[in-house]
């Protein structure tokens, strides 16, 4: 994923495996995507990849700490797996946003954070920003589950 994002609306379906406003911190986001993870593993009957659930781990924290930092809180948190990917989607009360940083400042100083952004659109495969109607915007990451996951998961 580059790091261009795309606005739009996201979607918003009830479903089973989901969570919604709950975590209100990286912790808690992270604990909530392992359930999520785990119950649809029980579910399916197959277990994925260690690096699939990093990857999902990195990606709640980074954007709920994006949420905590820079966007006045989070306001909600939806994580679910539908079809052959995992949504993670963090709410706050911001509207700008958000942005990659050079690595290092105008006057050659190397930055202390910035990296974060970088790395959720790295590590998903769509990132879309959405704004509420309410004010704030939503950021939800897709994250691919791997084709020897959706393999196991497939068969179950």
């Amino acid at each position: 994923m580059s790091e261009q994002y795309r606005t739009g609306v996201t979607r918003s379906s009830a479903g089973a495996g989901r969570v919604r406003r709950g975590p209100r911190s990286p912790a808690e986001a992270r604990g909530a995507v392992r359930r999520v993870l785990s119950e649809q593993s029980r579910a399916r009957g197959a277990a994925c990849e260690p690096d699939t659930l990093s990857d999902a781990l990195l990606v709640a924290s980074e954007l709920t700490t994006n949420a905590m930092l820079h966007g006045g809180g989070v306001t909600g948190f939806d994580v679910e797996v539908v079809g052959e990917n995992l949504y993670l989607s963090v709410s706050d009360r911001e509207r700008r946003r958000p942005v990659a940083l050079d690595p290092v400042d105008r006057h050659g100083r190397h930055r202390c954070g910035g990296r974060g952004w970088p790395i959720v659109c790295r590590l998903s495969e769509t990132v879309l920003v959405s704004d509420l109607p309410t004010g704030g915007k939503r950021v939800t990451a897709v994250l691919p589950l791997p084709s020897e996951c959706r393999e196991r998961v497939n068969r179950a």
